[in-house]
Order: C-alpha cells, then sequence, then structure tokens
C-alpha cells in the first residue's frame, strides 16, 4: 500500500466513523471511484483492497453504535441472507474446496456489506436524495480523469497499481477506464446512474446537471457498446414514464414478444445481441455465443457450478487457463453457485422492481415528484439488469449495483411506514355510512356528521 493511499484509507476509516448516520456512506463512495483493487493488505491469505477494509470500518461503526436497518428484516433482506449461504455451501461441491470458499466469501463479504450498511446509513428518502447529490459530485474527478486518458493516453489512477498506465485500444478508440478493472466497467457506472441523476432534477438541479455530465462522459470515454446499450434502455424505461399504469401488461408483452421471435427466428432470440454494436468495436457475438454455450453445458454447472469453462467456447482468457470470459454476470452466478443462485440473484433484481412499484403506489395521484423519483430509481435498476447480460461485475463497482437494491429497501420501508400511518376504519362503520349518504340528503348527511363529532356520547 503506498503512502497516498493509506492517507487516504486513514481519513476515509476515521469519516466512516465519525460522519452522521446519514453521510456515512460517503467513504465508501469515495473509496470506490478513488481507489484501485491494486492498494490493499493480506490477511491469512485473504485479500483486503481499501474497499473491503471501508467496508470493515463500516460495520464496526454499525455494531459499536448499535445501528440497525429501518424496520428490522424485510423481503429482500432475507433474499441477500438466502443468497449468500448457498454462494457458501455450493463451494462445498467444487473440485478444490477450500480455494472456492475463500473465493466465494470475498464477493459474499462485498454484496452483504454494501446492501446492509447502505441500509443501515440510509433509513429515509430524504437521504437517498442526500446520497445521490454527493454521487453526483463524486463522479466528476472519475469523469475529468478518463477525458485525461483521451488525450495523454496514460492513466493517472495506475500510480496506485490495478489498472495499467495506458488504456486499452481497440479500432483506434481509447478505452477510458478510469479507478475500475476495466472499461467497460467504468462505462457502466456512468450508465447505471443516469437514472438516478434525472430522479433528482426537479428538487436539486444543479447536482442533477453536473451528474449528468459526468456520467455521460464516463460511458463516451470507455468507448464501449454495453454502456451506451444500457444508457438506451434506461432512458426507454424512463419514457415509458406516462404509462407507468401499465407495466404488467408491458412485462406480459415482452415476454410474448420473445418467445415469438424465438419461434420465427432461425438462431435463438438472444442472438439478436450479436447484432448490436454501436462503437463498431463491440465484441456482442461473442455474448450470444457465451449464452448459447452456457445453455449448451447446462449439465455442467445447473446443480452448485463448475471450476472449468474453458471448452465452453474456441477461445479462452490470458488470465485463467480453465475458463472462458464470462462477460455475462447472470452466467457468472451460475457457474459459481449453479442455477440456485444465478435464481436467487434474479430473484433479487425482480424484487427490487417490486419495491420501486410499490414505493409509487402509495403516492399515486398525491406526490408525483416522489413517484417519479421511485420511478427513476427503478429504471437505474433496469439499467444494471441490461448491463449484468454483458458485464460481470467484479470489481469495486459493483458497490453501485447493490446500493440500488439498498436504496429501492429504503423507499420499501418508507412505504410500509406510510400505509401503517393512514388510519384504518371498520368494515362495517364504512358501510354504514356508505348506506347513510345513499339515503340521506347532502345537507342532512352534513348536520348528522356534526352532531356526531360534537357528541362524545353518540362517537
Amino acid at each position: 500500500m503506498t503512502p497516498l493511499a493509506f492517507l487516504f484509507l486513514s481519513v476515509a476509516t476515521v469519516a466512516i466513523w465519525a460522519l452522521p448516520r446519514r453521510l456515512a456512506a460517503v467513504p465508501l463512495l469515495a473509496g470506490a471511484c478513488y481507489m484501485t483493487l491494486g492498494q490493499g493488505v493480506e490477511v491469512a491469505g485473504l485479500n483486503f483492497p481499501i474497499i473491503r477494509l471501508l467496508l470493515l470500518a463500516g460495520v464496526i461503526r454499525v455494531l459499536v453504535r448499535g445501528e440497525r436497518p429501518a424496520s428490522g428484516l424485510i423481503g429482500m433482506d432475507k433474499l441477500f441472507l438466502l443468497w449468500a449461504a448457498w454462494a457458501v455451501v455450493a463451494s462445498a461441491f467444487h473440485e478444490r474446496p477450500a480455494a472456492t470458499l475463500k473465493f466465494h466469501l470475498g464477493f459474499v463479504y462485498n454484496a452483504l456489506c454494501i446492501y446492509f450498511l447502505i441500509r443501515c446509513f440510509c433509513q429515509r428518502e430524504e437521504e437517498v436524495h442526500g446520497l445521490i447529490r454527493i454521487t453526483a459530485w463524486i463522479l466528476v474527478p472519475v469523469a475529468a480523469e478518463m477525458v485525461y486518458e483521451q488525450f495523454t493516453g496514460h492513466n493517472l489512477f495506475s500510480v496506485f497499481g490495478g489498472v495499467d498506465p495506458e488504456p486499452a485500444v481497440r479500432n483506434g478508440r481509447i478505452r477510458s477506464q478510469g479507478p475500475f478493472a476495466h472499461a467497460i466497467l467504468a462505462g457502466t457506472v456512468g450508465a447505471v446512474c443516469i437514472p438516478l441523476m434525472i430522479g433528482l432534477w426537479r428538487r436539486h438541479s444543479v447536482s442533477a446537471k453536473v451528474g449528468l455530465g459526468a456520467c455521460s462522459v464516463m460511458v463516451l470515454t470507455s468507448a464501449s457498446s454495453g454502456p451506451l446499450m444500457s444508457v438506451i434502455l434506461s432512458i426507454f424505461g424512463l419514457v415509458l414514464w406516462p404509462w407507468r399504469h401499465l407495466t404488467r401488461q408491458m412485462r406480459i408483452a415482452a415476454v410474448i414478444g420473445y418467445i415469438l421471435l424465438d419461434m420465427v427466428m432461425k438462431a435463438p432470440a438472444y442472438y439478436l445481441i450479436a447484432r448490436i454494436d454501436l462503437t463498431g468495436s463491440s465484441a456482442s457475438y461473442h455474448r450470444a455465443a457465451l449464452i448459447n454455450a452456457a445453455v449448451k453445458h447446462l449439465d455442467e454447472w445447473w446443480w452448485a457450478g463448475t471450476d472449468y469453462t474453458r471448452h465452453w467456447l474456441a477461445y479462452g482468457v490470458p488470465w485463467s487457463p480453465d475458463h472462458a470470459d464470462i462477460t455475462n454476470h447472470y452466467i457468472g452466478q451460475g457457474v459459481k453457485g449453479g442455477l440456485v443462485l444465478m435464481g436467487l440473484f434474479i430473484a433479487l433484481i425482480w424484487c427490487g422492481f417490486r419495491y420501486a412499484g410499490a414505493a409509487m403506489q402509495v403516492r399515486r395521484g398525491v406526490d408525483t415528484g416522489r413517484e417519479f423519483f421511485a420511478w427513476c430509481i427503478g429504471a437505474a435498476l433496469f439499467a444494471h439488469a441490461a448491463s449484468c447480460v454483458s458485464v460481470a461485475y467484479f470489481d469495486q463497482s459493483v458497490l453501485f449495483l447493490y446500493l440500488t437494491l439498498g436504496v429501492l429497501a429504503t423507499l420499501r420501508v418508507e412505504k410500509m411506514e406510510a400505509v401503517a400511518d393512514v388510519p384504518t376504519q371498520e368494515p362495517e362503520f364504512i358501510e354504514q355510512q356508505a348506506r347513510r349518504s345513499v339515503q340521506q340528503p347532502p345537507a342532512l348527511d352534513l348536520q348528522n356528521r356534526m352532531s356526531v363529532s360534537d357528541s362524545p356520547v353518540q362517537s
């Protein structure tokens, strides 16, 4: 660990412990955006990059202060715990259980800590607004550095290790990556944050404009088709806002449309991915071929994953003799823990969409601003869901995925509390009032209601 990285770690750790609860997640965002995986320590064979050390500092704060998620454990919390438990159990069915367990504990640690710390630190919608506002400004230096890479061909974050000094070049275009492990991941972070910034527009227009500018720069300088496609799909989700009451019909139409495409196409419908090339240098055919290979070799990984995928495709990757390039987060879950782990991960995404819908319903027709904010976070999750088809999160960028799920859980909790605060009436009383309103003239009915409210005996 370099002295500069150690100084950053020290300041960020103190900030996590000292800041008010609503700001305690800010050092985590800074750690994800300003530090690479090249900085950290190794303890008993376990790798702790700076982001994991900051997560540990957050866990210590929560335990010492007795901070807990609002409303206790909710449905998504239990799904997360079940997903984590199966990831650990599935490691026992691999060829090298000890090594696999160590690897699985790493990504389970990241996911659980990020999600539950967000649940503990952001417990109100106002605090979610504040966190997204700060995210907008935190991304500005990252975007500026990625522009610097375009002009100089040098990555300033390489001083911390974990990223190459010279960014990759494809078809003559520099692919800026900033502190992230790959240019696609850098662009994906910008893409999935665009809907969040649009959600801020009505209340914090300056921060929203700054954030939109930074995110757009990150997407463009990454020179990758995946992030551009995620932006297009997230904007498509936002455009559907006027027809939000038809989401169920849209889901049914999407499923029917895919089935019809699969029936009329010679190749499986997912091979449409191979035709998407927004930059002229996309590996979109690889992504379609990977899905086809995963289906073809289902018998090898369906139960608890597999340790060998090199034979899935005709080409491999230089960093692993055992695996193909798994550029699909869903398939990556399957390779780690089989259909069960993949299914639980998809269930988490599905639960997030349900929470977005539930957060909107409680305000429908009452507060369209807050309703639109929930829709925008749902659009951000939609961008994540689309990105998972073209990239596997394997660095600190995963923080933005689980942060999105965490804030959706916060909105869900507020919805539950809002419903609980609405006074309820007995069905018999409601039926009696409805009958009286039909039988009596309006003036007489008003007089009766006034007499009831004035008389404690009658009430």
